[in-house]
């Protein structure tokens, strides 16, 4: 499937009233629960159970903030484990089974989108899939369903970017003449228009080239450092445990050691 035809959602900010029903919605088809963010998790709103929210921006504007499923998503070059997947359909989804727990992914999204369970004894990484698994039963995102403003629309990549350049011709007064997410970091499903400035949303300027080529550089060198590291520690832990070992009384057995004679 091409970037064209994956699909997506375009958010027009001028058309949200902030009701929060987005929010709501996504916490009950996810069985997110009740947020509880930690520190960590502000000043966005967003946490590990709460996949989506709803900011004041400039001029009073009220602005979603969510994953915006990359085309060449950074998250999913950084994990070394694959626990991060661009599907062919276009969310970018989570497998915990394989998940380490190292966090690259939350360093790596310019968007600053992933949150960690902080508070869980098995901590996951959580985010927003675009309801992937209603997409797969032939359902809309429940965030689309639940906007009573139809600020939300849902669509494949092609019809978006189509609907929203029509928006932008037949009301340029209306709309800054760009679309948030054409382009950025090689472009995303998750697409805006807006008459306000929309900067806030992502850790500073973002150019047009895909993150990834940057991220499986500094990624690529991380197997080789991490068995360096694991070696180092062992020996350490040798050293150490031979140490104790014989401060105790208990010197640690030695192979080829000669007998010292009474």
């Amino acid at each position: 499937m091409s970037h064209a035809s994956a699909v997506g959602m375009l958010i027009d900010v001028t058309r949200c009233i902030g009701c929060n029903q987005c929010v709501d919605a996504c916490a009950q088809a996810n069985n997110l629960g009740q947020d509880t963010p930690a520190p960590q998790d502000s000043p966005d709103g967003l946490s590990a159970r709460r996949w989506n929210t709803v900011l004041m921006g400039p001029a009073g504007r009220y602005v979603r903030k969510q994953c915006r499923h990359c085309l060449e998503p950074a998250c999913v070059s950084a994990c070394p484990v694959g626990a991060m997947h661009k599907t062919p359909e276009g969310p970018v989804i989570y497998d915990s089974s394989k998940c380490l727990g190292c966090r690259y992914c939350m360093m790596a999204c310019p968007y600053g989108i992933p949150r960690y369970q902080w508070d869980a004894l098995a901590p996951l990484v959580r985010k927003c899939t675009l309801c992937y698994e209603r997409l797969q039963a032939g359902k809309w995102p429940a965030c689309v369903d639940a906007c009573p403003a139809q600020a939300t629309i849902f669509g494949t990549r092609r019809e978006l970017l189509a609907e929203a350049h029509h928006r932008l011709e037949t009301e340029p007064r209306r709309y800054l003449q760009t679309v948030f997410g054409e382009n950025e970091v090689g472009g995303t499903s998750v697409l805006y228009i807006s008459d306000v400035p929309l900067d806030f949303l992502a850790r500073g300027h973002l150019g047009h080239e895909p993150l990834p080529a940057l991220t499986e550089v500094v990624m690529g060198k991380i197997p080789p450092v991490a068995l360096g590291v694991a070696a180092l520690m062992g020996g350490l832990y040798w050293i150490i445990d031979r140490r104790m070992r014989l401060m105790g009384g208990h010197p640690a057995p030695v192979e080829h050691e000669h007998e010292i004679d009474s």
